[in-house]
């Protein structure tokens, strides 16, 4: 699906966008004051301009050494300006521009430079993938409960705080009157409780049916069509995005909303293909079967055997 050429394009649009954004710079004082704070803009484009701006424009046409130039440099600049927004609470919109331009590079870089996104080299640790020894359905669901615990609390907990506080340290809050913030929260609520029954049923199916854990270095001995697998195919990484999406409504954050929604992208182009490819591997045509009939991320009514349902 991406390429070199899709890596080509990044670069090409990431020149054009910086080019808008300096004469804007110039020209609005706005922008300037969002994005660059008390910087000095003259300064800042005179470094700037060729490497990052200069560079991606090279790289677009396909001169692949200038990747070694804007990406380490894009990183830098966005190490700089997080610190900046941090310390002075100034340009929090530039801060959070330059977040969204390195990891576009660095994904574009891997494209040019390799062909493709290199996505198995991230599947170390608890991502990577091993079926969990044999024990007792109890032994399972046990250590089902503290996944969830330290991954819930890392990714429910403290990473959306830290996202809200430099949200509201970096300028980028948006002005909620009383009564929408009430209202929004309340939705937030209603769905992390729906969300988070959704993902204990579905971690207390794979525990209890699939002799294994929903972790990937603990993975299922069994493919699980039980209870919520019967209704879609991943139920936990749904119930995940839709808590993540649920956390940020109820900081009023619309930067942890985002963190949610990409965090799905990440999770269905970068994890699930290997994820299938493992279960593809280990349980053949069953799998198959499974996979043609229960949709991956849209639940419709079942058509699997019912009688497997937890």
């Amino acid at each position: 699906m991406f390429t070199r050429a899709t890596g080509r394009w990044y670069f090409a649009a990431q020149t054009l966008a910086g080019v808008a954004w300096w004469v804007s710079v110039f020209t609005v004082p706005w922008v300037r004051e969002a994005t660059l704070g008390d910087l000095n803009p003259a300064l800042v484009a005179a470094f700037d301009l060729p490497l990052f701006v200069g560079a991606s424009a090279l790289a677009a046409f396909g001169a692949r050494w200038a990747i070694w130039i804007v990406t380490p440099w894009t990183a830098l600049v966005t190490a700089g300006m997080a610190l900046y927004a941090t310390i002075t609470g100034l340009a929090g919109w530039g801060a959070a521009a330059m977040i969204a331009a390195t990891v576009g590079s660095v994904g574009a870089a891997f494209l040019v430079w390799c062909k493709r996104m290199p996505t198995e080299r991230l599947l170390v640790g608890p991502f990577a993938f091993r079926e969990a020894s044999a024990a007792e359905p109890r032994g399972h669901v046990a250590r089902t409960a503290r996944q969830i615990v330290v991954f819930w609390g890392l990714f429910l907990v403290v990473i959306p705080t830290c996202i809200a506080l430099l949200e509201a340290r970096w300028g980028l809050r948006l002005d909620w009157t009383a009564g929408a913030l009430v209202g929004i929260r309340v939705i937030g609520a209603v769905l992390l409780t729906a969300a988070s029954a959704l993902g204990i049923w579905s971690a207390l199916a794979m525990s209890t049916r699939g002799d294994g854990t929903p972790l990937p270095s603990a993975t299922a001995r069994r493919l699980v069509i039980a209870g919520p697998y019967r209704w879609v195919r991943n139920p936990m990484a749904l119930a995940g995005i839709a808590q993540g999406v649920a956390v940020g409504l109820m900081l009023g954050s619309w930067c942890v909303v985002i963190y949610a929604i990409a965090g799905s992208f990440f999770w269905n182009w970068v994890i699930r293909p290997h994820e299938e490819a493992d279960l593809q591997s280990r349980f053949g045509e069953q799998f198959e079967h499974y996979a043609d009939r229960v949709a991956c991320w849209v639940p419709h009514r079942p058509t699997v055997d019912a009688s497997r349902a937890l």
